[in-house]
């Protein structure tokens, strides 16, 4: 099976490169990648040819990628699975993953970093502002066994986060972030993505963009594209039953493994989306795909394309659905430094399920019970966290400085609900929903500072700028 796969591999790419090469229209940056999946081995064979332009003030002496599945490798230094939880993530026992660079074109290419996290790119010669930069590199990722981002889970497999991405740009340069086992430490900016994908055809696959599925020779080959997203995520399986329906005339597609009601999930799906697209602005992009899968932590926000665990209580359904669907919001169109402000996306995209289910009852929580949740799991938290040496309420911190689950889920999640659910209290319904609009508006397709969220309210209603700072600096008691 081994010399077939890398046989297609080698076809496939000769096949592809002019059709391909026409990507990138709606934005300055584009990846295109020709992936193969061999399951015996639990490695994906990739080509991806990256074509970047500096739209940076600065000249680029080196171009800086995420290496996201060396998080996996056995001599990590930050773990992805905090000890709580690698009991039933590791499901078979310790096991290990990692990328393997084999060539690169167009630059001269090492694994750097703190944690063998970045892939440092040295092009011949430096990349000026508004100069471009292609770079082709072939490489190799091992999935580990666990049920994760990326993985081998024991239905499905997980392709999260999988290939080398461009880091964001900060003051400093480019931002280098480590994994974390608590939070999304994932800082992109937009891309247009072309990706070809082949595996056995007895596989499904659900993924960021829409394309389409050919079969030959027994195996599967789907040629996706996606415009104007932050990332590109894949979930395989040869278990799923598919579902569709449509939100507003966006297709809308479910992939379920034993959902006791699949109805019902894409229901949910389909009304969430209606109902963001309304209170917030227009969903951009031409489908959206939920999919149920092995994950630990509930659910997992991919552009195009949201994870819900297989193991959710009925109850608890509803309520994933609708936060990780949020997230099409507020990390994939208003993108945020998800490692320094986690609440800024988590909070409020768990805020927006409150308003969801505020407006649809018949998923039994209403917003009462959402925020009164809120209060005592925050109230709990702090109530052990002021007993410590170490207490934690600021809002504002690094994935890694938090203690613990525990602490992360308390600020960034439930305190990120009180605080919202503060702000629309103080400055009415009218001016707390103009300003998450104006919000939406204004940072589509950016990385949005904390600072814009607080001008956006501060705007409107000049008493906001104080709760943020009370909510977000730990001062407050609530």
């Amino acid at each position: 099976m081994k010399g077939i796969f890398l046989t297609l591999f080698a076809l496939l790419f000769a096949l592809f490169p002019l059709s391909l090469a026409a990507c990138g229209a709606s934005s300055p940056d584009s990846y295109t990648m020709v992936l193969v999946y061999e399951p015996a081995t639990r490695t994906l064979a990739g080509e991806m040819t990256v074509r970047l332009e500096n739209r940076t003030g600065s000249a680029w002496e080196t171009v800086k990628f995420q290496l996201w599945p060396n998080a996996f490798r056995e001599e990590a230094k930050y773990l992805p699975v905090s000890e709580a939880y690698a009991p039933a993530v590791y499901y078979k026992g310790a096991s290990f993953g990692g990328f393997s660079l084999t060539s690169m074109e167009g630059g001269e290419a090492r694994v750097a970093g703190e944690d063998e996290n970045i892939l440092v790119v040295t092009p011949p010669a430096p990349v000026y502002p508004d100069e471009r930069i292609t770079l082709t590199m072939r490489f190799t990722v091992l999935l580990p066994e666990i049920e994760h981002r990326l993985g081998v889970g024991q239905r499905t497999v997980n392709f999260g986060n999988f290939y080398p991405i461009l880091c964001a740009w900060g003051e400093g340069g480019f931002c280098e972030h480590v994994y974390a086992c608590c939070g999304d430490p994932f800082v992109s900016g937009i891309a247009d993505y072309d990706v070809t994908f082949t595996l056995p055809a007895s596989y499904h696959v659900a993924h960021t963009g829409t394309g389409t599925r050919t079969e030959e020779n027994g195996l599967a080959t789907y040629h996706v594209r996606a415009e104007g997203v932050r990332d590109f995520a894949m979930v395989c399986s040869e278990q799923f039953t598919v579902h569709t329906s449509e939100a507003s005339g966006i297709p809308v597609t479910y992939y379920a493994l034993d959902d006791a009601d699949p109805a019902r999930t894409l229901q949910v799906a389909c009304e969430s989306l209606s109902y963001y697209a309304d209170t917030f602005g227009a969903y951009e992009y031409p489908a959206y795909t939920v999919v149920e899968t092995g994950f630990p932590y509930g659910g997992m926000e991919y552009p195009m394309l949201s994870l819900i665990a297989d193991d959710l209580p009925v109850s608890e359904v509803p309520l994933v659905v609708a936060h990780e669907t949020a997230h099409q919001w507020w990390y994939v169109m208003v993108g945020s430094d998800q490692y320094h402000e986690a609440w800024q996306d988590e909070g409020l995209a768990e805020y927006s399920a409150a308003l969801f289910l505020e407006a649809h009852p018949e998923y039994g929580r209403t917003y009462a019970d959402m925020i009164a949740s809120s209060e005592r799991a925050y109230r709990a938290y702090y109530s052990v966290s002021s007993q410590l040496s170490r207490g934690e309420t600021a809002m504002r911190r690094a994935l890694t400085d938090y203690t613990g689950d525990y602490a992360y889920r308390s600020l960034a999640y439930d305190k990120g609900v009180i605080l919202f659910d503060r702000l629309r209290q103080t400055v009415g319904d009218s001016r707390f929903f103009a300003c998450i609009k104006e919000y939406a508006r204004a940072y589509n397709g950016k990385i949005a500072p904390a600072e814009a969220l607080v001008s956006c309210f501060a705007a409107r209603a000049p008493q906001a700028e104080g709760i943020f700072a009370a909510f977000l600096d730990g001062l407050c008691v609530i």
